[in-house]
């Protein structure tokens, strides 16, 4: 096919989740039957580092052209074909600047963007699409006030991205956090311990939230209210005297804080570009603490806890039908807005309908759980006392 109206860049950028595939393989239908010739930037925003502005140069590794065959045998797969990074070209530490820039950039940290520039007309891309969360899109949102024609579109299992009641991940995570849990209450129940599972959510307690509301869970903490650990060991045992197989159920989201904590559990103080450590501990520790203080609520006796963090297990794997279809539909979104040569914004559900908002949404604020609209910090449970009225995913609508 003639491709007559130019060159679409597509990247995928942050965390992989089940649904960048099918984003990608619509993106690139769509835009090869509009006539279009469309680029795969391998990594993120890794790949336009590293691409070489020469002629003669070897991009393979950075670039590749899409077709329909390749996307469609990827489509109905999870993670990224294209792989992704946590890639910072604002903020690249000199260890990373690809050698041919290093006469150039020797700093410690590096802002390589007036590269990415020459980099974006040397491959000839008219419009970029960028897949990713609020780390990657901020970049994004840096390029488009470049004058970089940009089209984002919302990724990220915590469903925190501002402009959107619903980014790519969140569904699978749901689903699979719902169908591992249930799973797991087999071995709480046969030894009547605690069950302790760590789940996804730096800032934002959606996926502890919805579980819990869906049954999955007696009890969740998150990130946007700080919980007494003694309080949540009173109600973790009630629960359990009450169950039939002696067993109780907490979700805890992964940027959880007890009251006593200055801050999040981290595994390391290593922080990657976009300033961020690696979350985790934080269940294991409510763990330890529910163990150590369950006696004094029962008769003296300890109650046993068993520990899980699903991690990985809620982002690997094929997506749910959720993340099958709203891809399918951001990727045409995104296409319809390049057709009508509109630039600089996010595509997005709102209130059950699919549009779209300036990008600069994602750096503008937050998006996380309104505590007092929708957690009852008392009862350490989702509040939900009407529906009518209410978005799919109840919490996650931008109010």
């Amino acid at each position: 096919m003639a491709n007559s109206k130019g060159t679409l860049g597509i990247l995928t950028g942050g965390g992989d989740v089940p649904g960048l595939n099918p984003a990608i393989r619509a993106v690139t239908y769509r835009a090869l039957r509009e006539g279009y010739r469309v680029l795969g930037i391998r990594r993120g925003w890794g790949g336009l580092v590293d691409v070489i502005p020469d002629k003669d140069a070897d991009n393979s590794s950075q670039v590749q052209v899409l077709n329909e065959d390749i996307v469609n045998r990827a489509g109905r797969t999870g993670g990224t074909f294209l792989h992704t990074s946590r890639t910072r070209p604002s903020h690249l530490p000199l260890n990373i600047v690809p050698p041919h820039l290093r006469d150039k950039y020797s700093s410690e940290i590096n802002d390589i963007t007036p590269e990415i520039l020459k980099n974006l007309e040397f491959l000839g891309i008219d419009y970029l699409i960028a897949i990713g969360g609020d780390d990657t899109l901020s970049y994004a949102k840096r390029l488009h006030n470049e004058g970089v024609k940009i089209v984002a579109i919302p990724k990220t299992m915590d469903n925190d991205v501002s402009g959107t009641d619903y980014c790519i991940g969140f569904s699978t995570c749901v689903t699979r956090t719902i169908e591992l849990t249930h799973k797991l209450r087999t071995t709480a129940g046969s030894h009547e311990r605690f069950l302790v599972i760590e789940v996804f959510g730096r800032y934002a307690g959606f996926t502890a939230m919805l579980p819990t509301m869906a049954g999955a869970a007696d009890r969740c903490v998150i990130p946007e209210h700080r919980f007494d650990m003694k309080h949540l060991t009173e109600l973790l045992i009630r629960d359990r005297n009450n169950h039939p197989s002696k067993y109780a159920v907490v979700l805890v989201s992964e940027g959880a804080q007890m009251l006593e904590d200055t801050d999040m559990s981290f595994e390391s103080e290593q922080a990657d570009q976009y300033g961020h450590r690696k979350l985790g501990g934080i269940g294991d520790r409510v763990a330890t603490r529910l163990k150590e203080m369950s006696a004094e609520y029962n008769q003296g006796k300890r109650i046993n806890v068993v520990s899980q963090r699903l991690g990985y297990l809620v982002r690997c794997g094929d997506p749910d039908a959720t993340d099958s279809i709203v891809p399918m539909a951001f990727g045409n979104l995104a296409l319809d807005l390049v057709l009508a040569k509109r630039s600089g914004l996010l595509v997005s559900l709102h209130d059950g309908c699919y549009t779209s908002v300036p990008v600069d949404v994602v750096t503008g604020r937050k998006k996380v759980v309104n505590v007092k609209k929708y957690y009852n910090c008392d009862r350490m449970r989702p509040i939900y006392e009407t529906f009518s009225g209410q978005p799919q995913f109840i919490m996650t609508s931008e109010e």
